[in-house]
Parts: structure tokens; sequence; C-alpha cells
């Protein structure tokens, strides 16, 4: 499966963004658990970050970001990028 990244930058209070982490976290899991291998962080500097993972197309990874409770909530402005990997 293809690889995807969705590129994070906050668009609201840390305390209001820190709200819906605990969602976010669990909706990671989940994805997780259905095989997307996803990994999600923050960049050191704070004021964004990045959620990598797999999806079997475009559509389906625009539709697992939709999902997102960051995004949901109106948290994280981002970009959505398709990760060509030429090394492992």
């Amino acid at each position: 499966m293809p690889w995807f990244v969705k590129i994070e930058t906050g668009m609201v209070s840390k305390s209001v963004f820190d709200e819906h982490v605990p969602a976010h976290l669990a909706y990671v899991k989940g994805l997780i658990q259905d095989g997307h291998q996803a990994k999600t962080g923050y960049w050191r500097e704070r004021g964004g970050g990045m959620l990598l993972f797999e999806a079997a197309n475009l559509q389906e990874a625009k539709a697992i970001v939709a999902q997102d409770p960051l995004v949901q909530h109106h948290c994280v402005d981002y970009e959505l990028h398709e990760w060509c990997i030429v090394a492992e």
C-alpha cells in the first residue's frame, strides 16, 4: 500500500488543541489496528505535526484524514501528500 503524510499546522490555542488529543490518539490506534501502520507526532518547537500512514489510494487517504478528530474540530490546517519511498 502507498504511504501518505498529513503535515499539520495548529490553528487553535494549545488548551483547545489538548482537549482533542485523546480522541486523536484513540483514532490513530484504531488506524494501526486496521493495518494502516499509522504514526503521529508533533514538531519539537510546537505548532504543528505529522501523521504518517498507509492507505490503498488517495481517496482512502482523504477519507482517513477527514475522520481525524483534530481535523473535524478544526484544530489543524493540513496538507496531504503521497510519500514515495526510495530507500528502506
